[in-house]
């Protein structure tokens, strides 16, 4: 999963809309992505960084309801997602073409969003979140980081909260089929929580939903190897790879091209081996 930000203030520095030609820098990012052999394209108009400001829910289809319609019309061959937990924003994405829906804030922002998703029946995204603005520290290098929630098991808790949204979804009528598991990294996890939920992945495989993680350039990346955001790739390529061996599906990352080639490579280690010749 290609990361498209179209936001004038993402945490990576790769927000599209500081550019006055967003929306064809959008597809152009999108055709590299995908030649670079991304299956699936994720636009976003919210930054979800630490001491972000919220967004109008018109605000945020004026950003990427056209980039959606231009992905549309360029028939790039990749699926299209759209990061929103705005049931509004995703009715009227869906107006235009099918999307996944990835909600940040697994189906407790905005419930509605569960029967908007459960309509379309393509995929929709859950995700862990406990983010809070007071727990945030700031550093002008390495960004903003969660300080951490308390938790009285990690795993056990984020299994649990996300089963949580599981049955959001449900009662709104999402298929069974429909769901993937996001827990979250990044968001409202400590550093340590961040690396044990990597470590641990399998116990949240284990729940039965497809998993996808997003571990692309965050900030307990950054805090492990004390390096900004755009030196973190191969921080990002150990996440991906240990996040593979332990059980995810999906990866959502911004250097595609790399992350596609560490994904291939783990697959042929421990998913799916060439034959022997």
């Amino acid at each position: 999963m290609g990361i498209l930000n179209v936001t004038p203030d993402s945490f990576s520095g790769d927000g599209l809309l500081a550019r006055p030609d967003y929306v064809q820098a959008a597809v152009e990012q999108a055709r590299r992505f995908v030649a670079a052999s991304a299956d699936i394209l994720d636009v976003g108009g919210e930054s979800t960084r630490p001491s972000s400001q919220p967004v109008s829910a018109a605000d945020e289809m004026g950003r990427v309801l056209p980039v959606i319609e231009a992905l549309h019309a360029a028939k790039l061959g990749a699926a299209l997602s759209l990061d929103t937990s705005k049931a509004e924003v995703a009715e009227a994405a869906l107006k235009i073409c099918p999307v996944w829906i990835n909600d940040v804030w697994g189906l407790r922002a905005d419930p509605r969003l569960g029967e908007i998703a459960a309509h379309s029946g393509g995929p929709l995204v859950l995700m862990h979140n406990r983010s809070r603005p007071e727990s945030v520290e700031l550093q002008a290098r390495l960004g903003g980081r969660f300080l951490g929630s308390h938790y009285e098991d990690l795993i056990a808790d984020v299994r649990r909260e996300l089963l949580e949204s599981v049955t959001l979804a449900r009662a709104a009528g999402v298929s069974e089929a429909a769901i993937i598991l996001d827990p979250g990294l990044g968001f409202g996890k400590s550093v340590a929580q961040n690396l044990e939920l990597i470590n641990r992945l399998g116990e949240i495989r284990s729940l039965g939903y497809p998993v996808l993680i997003g571990p692309s350039r965050k900030s307990f990346i950054g805090y492990t190897l004390d390096l900004p955001p755009e030196q973190r790739l191969e921080g990002t390529a150990a996440a991906v790879a240990v996040g593979i061996v332990r059980g995810a599906d999906v990866v959502r990352v911004h250097d595609v091209e790399a992350m596609e080639r560490v994904a291939r490579m783990t697959d042929a280690i421990v998913r799916h081996p060439p034959s022997s010749s």
